[in-house]
């Protein structure tokens, strides 16, 4: 006999069996999906590619199928990431309760649910024409060497923003062949990842120092807000050029200066010291994100 979700949850509700639920939520934490802003600031440039390609909406399918394949690949990144970093987690105060750090899961229950979230994301990579499915391959290898960056470079933000933008050109490959738009984008995006994830590491920074992990946030530490201004000054820069290529109408500036009004919020109110504060400036880019995106759809939509 089949139960139903609901039914199954009314099972485990009346009989008191928490050891599931437990299991379960642990799981989802390891995942990280009860922050989903890391799945939006994966699956934005992707839909970006898309949109630059496009030439209006992209198609409902792909950006299905991008939006399911940046869960899986943020979740499998996620969890792999622990795995690497489960000793180390458990020395820094923001990471300490995560499921491997604790206890909670084992390595190898991480190990066999990593391989399933890397199953299912290969099933929708398939889908995707040849040269998307190779670039695919290239974004796996980033992912499975970016957690070692911080341990031998004060720039590990460097290399999530090669990693977490690459979809940027996957999403365009599904349409065209690569040219000098979806590059300038990458570049922006890059640029702009470095920016808010040394705003994200900053709230880690004293046990960094203390554990000996690198960040850009260590490394700029005696000014912070002047790094952020540059990096993320360069990425409007990007994306201006990039826009001025690829032609995009003037409704898209009009999202570009909505990015520059939030950017300059995000350096103008942080507290570096305040870990909420930085958290709450880290995920106020998702907005960046979507405003992006926006501007691009509209410019062809609106002439």
């Amino acid at each position: 006999m089949v139960l139903s979700s609901k039914a199954y949850i009314k099972f485990i509700y009346y009989t008191g069996n928490t050891a599931i639920t437990d299991k379960i939520t642990s799981y989802l934490k390891l995942a990280r999906l009860h922050r989903p802003v890391g799945i939006l600031l994966l699956l934005f440039p992707a839909w970006w590619g898309l949109g630059l390609a496009s030439y209006g909406v992209p198609s409902n399918s792909l950006i299905i199928l991008f939006a399911l394949g940046a869960l899986l690949m943020r979740s499998a990144g996620c969890v792999y990431n622990d795995i690497i970093d489960m000793n180390l987690d458990a020395q820094v105060t923001r990471t300490s309760t995560r499921p491997l750090a604790t206890g909670e899961l084992t390595k190898n229950e991480a190990l066999a649910f990593l391989i399933l979230l890397l199953m299912g994301a290969a099933v929708i990579l398939f889908f995707l024409p040849a040269p998307v499915i190779l670039t695919g391959f290239l974004a796996l290898g980033l992912v499975l060497v970016y957690p070692w960056m911080k341990r031998i470079t004060y720039w590990p933000q460097l290399f999530l923003g090669f990693t977490f933008n690459i979809g940027i050109l996957m999403g365009w490959l599904c349409l065209k062949p690569l040219s000098m738009v979806p590059f300038l984008f990458y570049g922006g995006a890059i640029l702009w990842t470095i920016g808010y994830d040394t705003i994200y590491a900053l709230q880690d920074k004293e046990d960094d120092l203390l554990i000996g992990v690198k960040s850009t946030a260590i490394l700029v530490s005696g000014a912070p807000r002047l790094f952020l201004s540059g990096v993320y000054g360069l990425a409007l820069v990007f994306w201006g050029v990039g826009g001025a290529v690829a032609n995009l109408g003037w409704i898209y500036w009009v999202f570009w200066v909505l990015i520059y009004l939030l950017i300059f919020w995000q350096v103008l109110t942080l507290r570096e010291d305040v870990p909420d504060n930085c958290m709450k400036r880290f995920e106020s880019n998702a907005y960046i994100g979507l405003l992006l995106f926006l501007g691009i759809v509209f410019s062809h939509l609106i002439d």
